[in-house]
């Protein structure tokens, strides 16, 4: 319903920040993360959005970057994972540290956030390892590239994957950029292409 909200920040609590747009305070739930890098009050911001709608409350959540908000949406797929177990992660890893955590089967990094156990961390990992590997849109020379070979470039096209974008996206973003660089080094460049195509 909305993309994003761009307003001045005028208050935090521990879990939220409230953004006033035209007189009208919008309590957006985000991660601590996201809390600590706030700006001094009254500064603008805009946040990208998802209303999370149940029987009793509609809670707005609200992320600094789209990568942020594309992850939490990927955790919020996951049988079990709602909104809170999905803010956690993101209170305790950034987009690309997530994504590695992904493709490297590390459980105990998920484990980190609070509220996600080892059951819970191991399904995150199954359940999108296995979405990139039947992305029926991938073409075949890239799905060879992402699953079978182990090079920097390959880990980080795949980690862009788990982060929402398609095969041809993260090939592209990547193919510029200089493999000698570590897998993070990669998806963070990548990334900053990526944003400025939105």
């Amino acid at each position: 319903m909305y993309y994003y909200i761009r307003g001045k920040y005028v208050l935090k609590g521990e879990t939220y920040v409230v953004i006033d747009v035209g007189g009208i305070g919008y309590k957006i739930y985000t991660s601590t993360a996201n809390i600590e890098k706030m700006p001094s009050y009254g500064s603008e911001i805009t946040m990208y959005t998802h209303l999370y709608v149940r029987e009793d409350a509609q809670d707005l959540y609200g992320f600094i970057t789209n990568e942020e908000l594309t992850l939490f949406l990927q955790l919020m797929s996951i049988s079990g994972i709602g909104p809170k177990a999905a803010l956690s992660v993101l209170s305790v890893t950034t987009p690309e540290q997530f994504a590695m955590a992904v493709i490297s089967n590390d459980v105990k990094m998920l484990t980190r956030a609070q509220g996600i156990g080892p059951k819970a961390a191991q399904r995150i990992i199954l359940e999108l390892k296995d979405k990139i590997k039947s992305t029926d849109a991938m073409p075949e020379n890239i799905k060879t590239a992402v699953i079978e070979e182990q090079n920097n470039q390959s880990e980080a096209i795949t980690a862009l994957i788990v982060l929402g974008y398609t095969a041809n996206e993260a090939k592209r973003a990547v193919s510029g950029i200089d493999p000698s660089l570590n897998v993070e080094a990669i998806i963070k460049e990548a990334l900053k292409i990526l944003m400025k195509q939105v």
